[in-house]
């Protein structure tokens, strides 16, 4: 932020006083089972690619009402509340202009008639608004991945617990049944004892090194670096005007983490959830072999099992009695050297669906299966409930939190070519590493 503008204590009270109490949909155009005030008020922070897909979600749910949302951007803002207009307009009957837009974080999260937020910024921003929320009394669905360093994560998780509110990661696989029946195959030995595992993802991410664009009228371009370093404005960052693609700031270290943290903080995720390993993570990373490789580096567990980063089939978890591959739509089991069930390929694998095969796998496999994970059949949905229940949700911050972590491990493994061993109770380095690369240099007044 600029000299010129308040400082943030003064920008919040100022904030939270001059907010009027918005415009409630007329009760005749919800169902009779959700009464007005039993609706969570919701507001979307960062309004790009990603959170327009969790808002056209949540605008279908009569059991939340968008009241707000945010973006450096003023398109990106400004179509977005046009968005929440036109929906509740369309089911009131009547023009709506309840949804206001805000360009600074700070105060959205000021109003306290706001319940939840959904926070979907470049990775580098995770951390800090996710604290910043949760400080504020809000419940949070936070995209994935978590945050952009080890000690953001270790700080938001205890955050979140000080706090006491709910916060979903947006690790979604968790709630599709294919992996987490896949999860339970592993979990009750159906594949015998597991020796490896590999995932598949793309590049850990280079460093920042765009020519300078002129600058995108209507766009903060210091506050969208904001803890991160303050580099010359490039569209591949920040499209400009209303964008339908997610943005290559994934593809920087100083905002993203490449692929690694990713599509690796999906699929690492379900690996990690297999091996029930939540509340730990791996013992030691083995960097890649090779100057500058980007397949090839391992994470180790406690038990032994090494899982490689590799060109592959999604999630691929190989055990002494079998092996299943799994990914997004995706599921095949071969036990013995024959393949039980599988839908890997539709136009290969006619005659049959993902649902028949998981389904038939579940029963075959898991009827009576002493392991049982959490059962979640919707993200959102589950989420919500948790907000009700006050129970922890199906990828609770802390599990975000592991993952991430090792995430980040094996980043550190290819941006410095060595391995290093790990401490998975401590959160630390035990043999090797550098106490520098679990954090970041942080920028004016947006300390983690």
């Amino acid at each position: 932020m600029s000299h010129s503008q308040p400082s943030r204590r003064s920008f919040i009270k100022s904030a939270a006083g001059a907010v009027a109490a918005p415009f409630i949909l007329p009760s005749r155009i919800w169902s009779a089972e959700t009464a007005p005030n039993s609706r969570i008020n919701l507001g979307f922070i960062g309004v790009g690619k990603m959170n327009s897909g969790h808002l056209g979600n949540f605008l279908g749910r009569e059991s939340v009402q968008v009241v707000a949302v945010c973006d450096v951007d003023t398109n990106r803002r400004e179509n977005a509340k046009k968005r929440v207009d036109d929906t509740y307009g369309k089911q009131a009957g009547t023009e709506y202009k309840g949804c206001s837009a805000y360009n600074d974080f700070r105060e959205l999260l000021a109003r306290k008639d706001i319940d939840a937020v959904v926070i979907a910024t470049p990775d580098h921003w995770h951390a800090y608004i996710g604290i910043a929320a949760v400080r504020a009394g809000k419940d949070v669905y936070g995209e994935k991945p978590l945050t952009h360093n080890v000690h953001e994560a270790l700080t938001l998780t205890k955050a979140v617990r000080d706090s006491g509110r709910i916060f979903q990661t947006g690790s979604q696989q968790r709630s599709s049944k294919e992996f987490r029946v896949a999860a339970e195959l592993v979990r009750n030995g159906v594949i015998g004892d597991i020796k490896t595992i590999t995932t598949s993802f793309g590049d850990p991410a280079p460093v920042y090194n765009l020519p300078e664009e002129a600058a995108e009228p209507g766009l903060d371009w210091d506050l969208w670096c904001g803890p991160g370093p303050l580099k010359p404005y490039n569209s591949i960052l920040s499209p400009r005007g209303v964008h339908t693609h997610f943005p290559k700031w994934r593809d920087t270290r100083e905002f993203g983490g490449g692929m690694i943290t990713d599509w690796g903080a999906h699929h690492i995720d379900i690996a990690q959830w297999a091996l029930g390993v939540d509340e730990s993570g791996p013992v030691e990373v083995r960097a890649a072999q090779g100057k500058d490789a980007k397949r090839g580096a391992q994470l180790v567990y406690a038990n032994g099992v090494v899982l490689t980063h590799e060109t592959g089939k999604g999630v691929s978890i190989y055990g002494t009695e079998g092996e299943i591959h799994v990914n997004r739509g995706k599921f095949e089991l071969i036990l013995g050297g024959k393949t039980v069930h599988k839908f890997f390929d539709k136009a290969v694998d006619k005659g049959t669906s993902l649902d028949r095969e998981v389904i038939l796998t579940e029963r075959e496999f898991l009827k009576d299966a002493k392991v049982k994970l959490y059962d979640s059949k919707n993200h959102h949905d589950d989420w919500l409930n948790s907000i009700k229940t006050r129970e922890r949700p199906i990828c609770d911050v802390a599990v975000g939190a592991t993952t991430v972590i090792s995430c980040h491990l094996m980043n550190m493994s290819y941006y410095s070519g060595t391995s290093f061993k790990w401490n998975p109770t401590e959160r630390t380095f035990a043999e090797g590493g550098d106490p520098k690369w679990l954090t970041r240099d942080y920028r004016g007044e947006w300390v983690v």
